[in-house]
C-alpha cells in the first residue's frame, strides 16, 4: 500500500486511526467535525480552483498548489493537531522535490482563526520522512490493530465510537 498524505498526518495523531483507515476502515463520514472541516475547505477560499492546481503526485492529491511561486495551500479546521497538518504538508514538499520540483514551500491556513502557518523542508529532514514511511508501512501491514490511545483528542474523533465501544457477550 502507498504512503498517502493523510496517513502521514494520520501517524501523528493516533497510529490506531491510521491502521484502521489504511485498512478500508473508514468512519469519517459519521463525524460532525469532519463535515465541518470539508465545509471549510470548500467554502472558504471559493475562487482559488482558478487561480491554483489541483496536483497529484504517487497518489496524493495537492487541492491546491500555486505552481508559478511553487505554494502548497493547505487550509484546516484548526490547529488542534497542527503538528500532524506540518507533518502532511512536509511530506508533500517531499513527494514534490522527489519529481525534481525544488523550492517548494506550504501554507497552513486556518480561516476560522485567521491564520497561516508557513512550512518548509529542510534537506536535513528527509531521512525523518523515510523513517515516516518505513514505520507506517510496518503498522499498517501487521495484522494487528494499535492500542487505544486514551487521550482527551479521542472525544474529537470519527472513530470514536469504534474505539470505546463495550460490547457484552455471554
Amino acid at each position: 500500500m502507498n504512503v498517502t498524505a493523510t496517513l502521514v498526518s494520520e501517524y501523528h495523531i493516533c497510529k490506531r486511526r491510521m491502521w484502521l483507515h489504511a485498512n478500508g476502515i473508514r468512519m469519517e463520514h459519521t463525524s460532525e467535525t469532519v463535515a465541518e472541516g470539508k465545509l471549510i475547505g470548500e467554502t472558504t477560499y471559493t475562487n482559488r480552483a482558478e487561480k491554483y492546481t489541483e496536483i497529484e503526485v504517487d497518489g496524493i492529491k495537492i487541492d491546491f498548489y500555486d505552481a508559478r511561486n511553487k505554494v502548497i495551500h493547505e487550509v484546516k479546521k484548526s490547529d488542534k493537531v497542527e503538528h500532524a497538518h506540518i507533518a502532511q504538508v512536509k511530506y508533500y514538499i517531499y513527494k514534490l522535490h522527489q519529481q525534481g520540483i525544488e523550492g517548494v514551500t506550504g501554507i497552513i491556513e486556518y480561516p476560522k482563526m485567521r491564520r497561516r502557518e508557513t512550512v518548509t523542508l529542510d534537506p536535513a529532514e528527509y531521512d525523518t520522512i523515510l523513517q515516516w514511511e518505513q514505520n507506517i508501512q510496518q503498522i499498517i501491514t501487521d495484522e494487528r490493530c494499535p492500542q487505544l490511545l486514551n487521550k482527551p483528542i479521542c472525544k474529537q474523533c470519527s472513530y470514536y465510537d469504534f474505539c470505546y465501544i463495550q460490547e457484552d457477550i455471554e
